[in-house]
């Protein structure tokens, strides 16, 4: 009990090291050499396994799923009627269109998409039956006409008669749109790509000269969005992979130096794919950006060691001990940005959403896994480069350490300036972080050259759009046929809806005022439009209706609030209670931007809790102080130009920023894992200590910027918005933190002067005779 007293005082006293003795994993590498290589090739097999049944969920849905009332709105109002948001809606258009020989073609497609083995049932022109006034119903485009001034006329009464084929007939009668509900068993997991398959193959014959077909609909969308997200994958894991490898090449001057940086960085993001495979079952449009992240973070550390493990060996260090020297002054900065890392990814998890959640997990287990890998993959693999015969590198390539001398040069000659301008300037880019607002734009959901939303916006131009709202009606008769004060109530919404979004662009059970004032009933109306759509105006026990509204694809946030405050307070002045208004986009709209007020407060939470980490980790409250500046300039400044830019917070934006802020921190911790060291057991003053750093892990610094950045700027060149964002921002924050790095923190060093001088205090750190580098078990 004692001892695990005395070690429960150690840790938060002073004997621990600030990578909490998690380098200790790298001595147990030494020691044991033979034993950990077996778990890293058992490990390793065991991801490998797993890669290969890699797909990517194209559920857009699952970044959403439990992230508040919009959803379980969204989700009661699935449940209830069913929604367009699953529906493939297919636009033919053609000069020739009423011409009764192209008609009746076209007639015949909507007829094989509607035996199509993923259909439960189409919408169309030809599909839609009228009441024939003795209880039965005939085909509402009629069959076998004979000239074109027939059909114009048929498709014009249609068109002005029905509020459906509104919405399926362009004013200039020059295209139809055919909606196929798909078979929701058929299209779940991996179905939907079938299906879209097997449209193409039916709509293929139909393509000539004169008419002309496209797909297009959520699931469309969502199928370009997974194809994109697999293409990026492996974009960036190729490119990424030889970017850093080369920049290695580059700046080590040595190609056996750079295939050991480049081995790590590989195994990490083989652990890392397999283990969220194994965890999640599938990635998601985030997750798999946390491969990439997990691959230049591992490229950042492993040129860091390597860095550090080739200047003990020009130190004339054997190199077998100079592995070991490398992990006892590494390893626990290595930790502590593993730590802050994780923080970063982690706190992520306190905003909701299944998929910023998963994406949390996933950050957490990439960073975990991305430091194993260095404290045990790497210093097997040097142990094997010195027993195969590795020669001593040449010195680093001066590009490294080309900006050092001016750097110590700024810093000594102006560092209170500079150290006062640092501050000055990043309390007043506060002001932008408080001013800032969310923002959410569904075409940056969309990958960039989509042909699918090319198509929505030609649905959108002639005819009633592709995004659905909804108003989900409480009726109080539950009669199926839909009682008459029921039927007024249904009325009321359906005109306070199409005041918000135009003449005849909203469909309910109280739009057939055609049939109903021709003398048919309501039940016959109902009964004619089939099953299928009838339970998208009704429930079958009548207790709810749906009135639905279609909006344009593209559409401004601002704008899509606007229309709902507006009918939410128009159904409260006519005293219609309990209606829900919901929809798709409007919980993407809603619930993006309390996932990302709540990522904002995150990215906040990261910030002081991994400054305090920093502080506990070197014991130095002051330490903490100065670390700060120089991590938050970066951060806040690109929160700056977004907010100067326009473009809002968005939810990748501020994944973009936290992780940033993640890694940012890592280079600062290496500078002051290395100030301290000279100040504690090197004995060098305050202002030699950080010129030696700025001079000794200067070139690392540089070396792992440009690798962090040329490794996400692949990223930025990604088919999806939202990811290119990620990217472009990822690296504009990490080349602000060399700036932080390289000129802020030691200018604030400099400066402070004699406020540091307490940290020069010497502390018992744990292991301090390291394991021998005997390589055997």
């Amino acid at each position: 009990m004692n001892s695990i007293g005395k070690r429960i005082g150690d840790f938060f006293a002073r004997h621990r090291s600030i990578g909490f003795g998690l380098e200790r994993i790298g001595f147990l590498t030494i020691a044991h050499t033979k034993l950990v290589a077996l778990l890293v090739i058992a490990f390793t097999a065991l991801t490998l396994s797993v890669i290969p049944r890699a797909n990517v969920d194209g559920d857009l849905l699952r970044v959403f799923a439990n992230s508040g009332p919009h959803y379980d709105s969204y989700a009661a109002l699935s449940e209830s009627f069913g929604t367009f948001e699953e529906d493939i809606y297919i636009l033919v258009t053609s000069p020739t269109l009423t011409e009764p020989e192209t008609l009746e073609r076209l007639r015949e497609l909507a007829f094989d998409v509607e035996l199509s083995t993923y259909a439960v049932g189409t919408l169309s022109p030809f599909s839609l039956r009228a009441p024939d006034g003795a209880g039965g119903s005939v085909p509402a485009v009629p069959e076998g006409m004979e000239s074109a001034e027939d059909v114009r006329q048929a498709l014009s009464t249609l068109q002005q008669t029905d509020p459906m084929m509104r919405n399926l007939i362009t004013p200039d009668l020059s295209g139809i749109v055919i909606i196929m509900f798909p078979n929701a068993e058929l299209t779940r997991d991996e179905g939907t790509a079938g299906m879209i398959a097997d449209l193409r193959a039916v709509i293929a014959p139909y393509q000539t000269g004169d008419v002309q077909i496209e797909l297009t609909g959520p699931p469309v969308w969502t199928s370009e969005m997974l194809n994109a997200a697999v293409d990026d994958q492996v974009k960036f894991t190729v490119y990424g992979f030889s970017l850093g490898a080369l920049i290695a090449l580059f700046g080590l001057r040595s190609f056996w130096g750079a295939i050991i940086v480049a081995s790590a960085p590989f195994v990490a993001v083989m652990w890392t794919m397999g283990t969220i495979l194994l965890v999640f079952g599938s990635f998601s449009f985030l997750t798999i950006i946390v491969t990439t992240v997990c691959l230049v973070v591992a490229f950042s550390e492993s040129m860091f060691f390597t860095y550090n493990w080739l200047n003990f060996w020009r130190d004339g260090m054997d190199p077998r001990e100079a592995v070991a020297r490398t992990i006892r002054q590494v390893g626990p900065a290595s930790a502590l940005t593993m730590v802050t890392t994780a923080i970063a990814f982690g706190s992520l998890g306190l905003a909701p959403g299944q998929g910023i959640q998963e994406f949390a997990m996933a950050g957490v287990i990439g960073s975990f896994l991305t430091f194993l890998v260095i404290m045990t993959f790497l210093p097997l693999v040097l142990f094997l480069a010195v027993r195969l015969g590795l020669k001593l590198p040449k010195t680093p390539s001066a590009a490294l350490t080309a900006a050092l001398p001016f750097s110590w040069s700024v810093v000594s000659r102006f560092a209170r300036p500079l150290a006062v301008v640092s501050v000055v300037v990043t309390t007043l880019l506060l002001i932008p972080y408080f001013l800032i607002q969310p923002r959410f734009s569904f075409e940056d959901f969309v990958a960039s050259d989509s042909t699918a939303i090319s198509a929505a916006e030609e649905i959108d131009e002639g005819v009633g759009g592709v995004a659905p709202i909804y108003v989900r009606v409480p009726l109080l008769d539950a009669n199926p046929d839909v009682s008459d004060r029921d039927y007024e109530t249904i009325r009321t919404v359906h005109e306070i809806l199409e005041a918000q979004l135009g003449e005849n662009k909203v469909i309910s059970a109280a739009a057939m005022t055609h049939y109903t004032e021709g003398g048919f009933s309501r039940a016959e109306v109902l009964s004619a439009v089939g099953p299928f759509m009838r339970q998208r105006f009704v429930t079958d026990d009548g207790t709810e209706a749906l009135v639905t509204g279609f909006m344009p694809t593209i559409v401004e946030s601002d704008r899509l609030k606007q229309v709902v405050a507006d009918t939410q307070q128009a159904l409260a002045d006519a005293g219609v209670v309990d209606a829900d208004v919901g929809g798709f986009r409007i919980l993407t709209t809603f619930a993006t931007d309390d996932i990302v007020r709540n990522l904002q407060l995150c990215l906040t939470l990261s910030v002081l809790v991994n400054i305090a980490v920093i502080g506990f980790a070197f014991r130095s409250v002051r330490l903490a102080m100065a670390s700060a500046i120089p991590n938050l300039f970066p951060i806040l400044g690109t929160e700056a130009w977004l907010w100067m830019s326009g473009a809002g917070l968005q939810l990748t934006t501020v994944l973009a920023l936290t992780i940033a802020f993640g890694i940012a921190v890592n280079d600062t911790i290496h500078f002051l894992s290395h100030y301290l060291h000279d100040r504690r057991v090197e004995g060098r003053d305050h202002r030699e200590a950080v010129r030696h750093t700025i001079t000794r892990i200067g070139g690392a610094i540089v070396a792992t910027t440009i690798i962090l950045c040329a490794g996400t700027a692949v990223v930025a060149f990604s088919e999806l918005p939202q990811v290119a964002m990620f990217g472009q921002l990822f690296v504009l924050s990490i080349a602000l933190a060399l700036l932080g790095d390289l000129f802020i923190l030691p200018a604030l060093l400099v400066a402070g002067g004699r406020f540091f001088d307490p940290v020069r205090r010497k502390a018992p750190q744990v292991d301090a005779k390291p394991v021998e580098a005997t390589g055997q078990d």
